[in-house]
């Protein structure tokens, strides 16, 4: 169970249905009565996820597909995003949701809690960060997208183009002489 604001997140009656994240354990298909208002989320990878609207709300993307959605049971579709990357985005969007809320003294989280939950979030490998970047930007999570592109700008901060490469992995495929005239016409950039 994931604590947030010290207080642990809410399981339904049955844990045994479900994993970790909400996701749907398909040997048991009974329904509590507090998940009609969920709504169900699916993977590129057929996983499915049931989370609270205002949770999935965070995502204007989905937001619209529940809105354009048949009915309020339909589960939407998210053929951008695995199950893997659609579990972090919810881990996020979760904890957003809950910080803004307060608690039993009237308060809400600090914004430096939120800063260093959110430090803690992003420390993650590049690829799982890249595919991060892109569920977010799919998802039209706009807070996501700016604090993963944001690591992803610290990481590049300082740095000559050489070692930029070498911490992406990206092949230098320009002639020393292409390499020397972008460098002429861009000099500002090299200052």
């Amino acid at each position: 169970r994931q604590h947030v604001g010290g207080e642990a997140e809410s399981l339904s009656s049955n844990e045994d249905e479900r994993g970790e994240h909400g996701a749907r354990n398909p040997r048991n298909s009974t329904m509590d009565e507090d998940e009609v208002s969920k709504v169900t989320l699916k993977s590129l990878d057929d996983e499915t996820f049931e989370v609270d609207p205002e949770v999935a709300n965070m995502s204007e993307t989905i937001k619209n597909l529940i809105e354009d959605a048949a009915t309020e049971n339909d589960v939407i579709p998210l053929p951008n995003v695995t199950g893997k990357d659609l579990s972090k985005v919810i881990d996020y969007c979760k904890f957003k949701v809950n910080a803004k809320k307060t608690n039993g003294d009237g308060a809400t989280m600090s914004e430096e809690e939120v800063k260093a939950w959110e430090n803690d979030f992003v420390k993650v490998d590049q690829g799982t960060l890249f595919q991060l970047i892109l569920a977010a930007n799919y998802l039209n999570i706009k807070e996501l997208l700016d604090l993963t592109c944001f690591t992803v700008a610290s990481m590049i901060r300082g740095k000559s183009p050489e070692e930029i490469r070498k911490a992406f992995n990206i092949k230098n495929d320009f002639t020393p002489e292409e390499e020397e005239e972008v460098r002429r016409e861009h000099q500002w950039a090299f200052d």
